[in-house]
């Protein structure tokens, strides 16, 4: 008898373990951080269409907030002059109230993925300053508007401000000068007043940059222009930024008086090519040189890259009263746009969920985080 009674005590260990770990494994992500702060990711037009269902699924699951990967960019938006394409936009919005996620608009007024006739006349000629202001305020007014009290967050601004704190040479800045970024912010306010408004950029931790952003927050809040937060890219390798220079900029964003917004966060395995001065005649010896694991990460460069990851989240955690979103910039691996910036055809991991989509060990890890006291 008591050999059946220990036979039957190990049975009942091995279920309950089973039973714990299966537990373990239906934690989520949004789950572990709906106390903190918004956990989001990137939609891609296929998520967006539902044709990429398994990601979606995870999207669900994992996800308390979205944000536009590109569908409301404004070359898609208003590809011509008074032609809005709101097809893709919409079902986007719609996915995110079906699922009661914190939508987040991206973006409004950017030098790039913008269309041609946006600056310029019928002749080909820059417009005034007056024509810019209205296309600005038409663009920003008609986007917003169509989607006010639905999505809770826009990216108003994007990459205005250089490394060395001076602005963009964009035609934004040429035509209206510093202006444009006050203009894009009130017309904003003025077309959903209880949105969220954003400015939005990337090496957002170089300390003239973050002068500079401060110092337009500041410009904006003291004209009673509404900004509520400093979105940082968080386009990141395995060494750069340091961990100190991070921070420091969240507690300098957070000390001008709005929150901080991870906006496109992923983390890059694979070597910088910044830098690095490549023969013609070397190409395909370069090419391998930047693209070294075709195959999968080795285990040496999966255990850095892990611990980066767990080092940015324990910051989060850290200063979570200054932050309202991390979001990723993607779901899988296969999204991910470092697979092809800034060197083409190379394979990256730079994302939670591998192209199996299956979540890589890191997720747990990340959840575990949110336990520890």
């Amino acid at each position: 008898m008591k050999k059946i009674a220990v036979i039957l005590g190990i049975l009942a260990l091995n279920v309950s373990c089973k039973t714990a770990s299966s537990a373990s494994s239906k934690d989520s992500l949004k789950d572990a951080f709906k106390n903190r702060f918004y956990i989001g990711t990137a939609m891609s037009l296929p998520q967006i269409g539902g044709t990429d269902v398994k990601s979606d699924e995870i999207i669900k699951k994992q996800f308390s907030s979205i944000v536009a990967e590109n569908c409301m960019k404004s070359m898609f938006i208003q590809p011509q002059e008074g032609q809005f394409f709101f097809d893709d936009a919409d079902k986007f919005v719609e996915f995110g109230e079906k699922n009661k996620m914190f939508i987040i608009g991206h973006t409004l007024i950017w030098h790039s993925q913008l269309p041609k006739w946006f600056f310029v006349d019928k002749n080909g000629k820059d417009v005034s300053p007056e024509v810019l202001k209205q296309r600005m305020k038409s663009h920003i007014s008609t986007l917003v508007g169509r989607y006010k009290g639905r999505v809770k967050g826009w990216d108003v601004v994007n990459e205005a401000i250089m490394e060395d704190g001076t602005y963009r040479k964009s035609k934004f800045y040429e035509i209206l000068g510093e202006e444009f970024i006050p203009l894009a912010f009130q017309y904003a306010q003025e077309a959903d007043p209880n949105a969220e408004l954003y400015y939005n950029d990337y090496n957002e931790w170089f300390p003239e940059k973050v002068k500079t952003v401060t110092k337009i927050v500041k410009n904006l809040k003291s004209r009673g222009i509404r900004i509520d937060g400093v979105g940082m890219q968080t386009h990141v390798g395995l060494d750069t930024p340091k961990l100190a220079e991070y921070e420091k900029a969240i507690v300098d964003y957070a000390a001008a008086g709005v929150k901080v917004n991870v906006t496109e966060m992923e983390i890059s395995a694979l070597p910088s090519p910044w830098g690095t001065s490549a023969n013609v005649s070397d190409t395909v010896e370069y090419q391998a040189k930047m693209n070294p694991y075709t195959k999968g990460l080795p285990e040496d460069v999966t255990k850095e890259w892990e611990n980066r990851y767990l080092d940015f989240f324990r910051l989060f955690i850290k200063h979570q009263d200054k932050i309202r979103r991390v979001t990723l910039w993607g779901v899988t691996d296969t999204q991910s746009w470092k697979n092809d910036f800034p060197v083409k055809g190379r394979t990256d991991y730079p994302l939670l969920f591998d192209r199996n989509y299956q979540a890589k060990p890191v997720v747990e890890k990340i959840i575990q985080l949110t336990k520890e006291k």
